[in-house]
């Protein structure tokens, strides 16, 4: 559920402290653990360490980002990749198609090394 009207955006009180009366190119990273606070107009063009449960996620805060939360640009999960049989063939094709191609560098390089050494 969304928060009523009547009682308007939540924004801790600290961190409105922390941009109040900063500019945002010399503030620097303000670091923070409220994931729950929405997004305001006066936070745009601050940096924000974003706490993820782990460390502190880097978040640019622009005019578009304004009424979301500042949780929502600091994923807590890391997705790796999804299993499966077709994944790791394709993988494979990828990873032998690197290969090729760097022996195919590989060998270019070495040919031309051989032309200026001839002459």
């Amino acid at each position: 559920m969304t928060r009523s009207l009547k009682k308007g955006p939540y924004i801790e009180e600290r961190l409105l402290k922390k941009i109040e009366g900063k500019h945002p190119a010399t503030a620097g990273l303000i670091k923070t653990w409220s994931r729950r606070s929405q997004i305001s107009p006066e936070m745009v063009g601050f940096k924000f360490g974003v706490h993820n449960g782990r460390e502190h996620i880097e978040v640019l805060v622009n005019e578009e980002m304004v009424g979301h939360r500042l949780g929502e640009f600091s994923p807590t999960r890391k997705f790796i990749r999804h299993g499966g049989k077709m994944q790791k063939e394709l993988e494979q094709k990828k990873k032998d198609g690197e290969i090729a191609a760097a022996q195919a560098a590989k060998a270019a390089t070495s040919t031309t090394a051989a032309k200026k050494t001839a002459k």
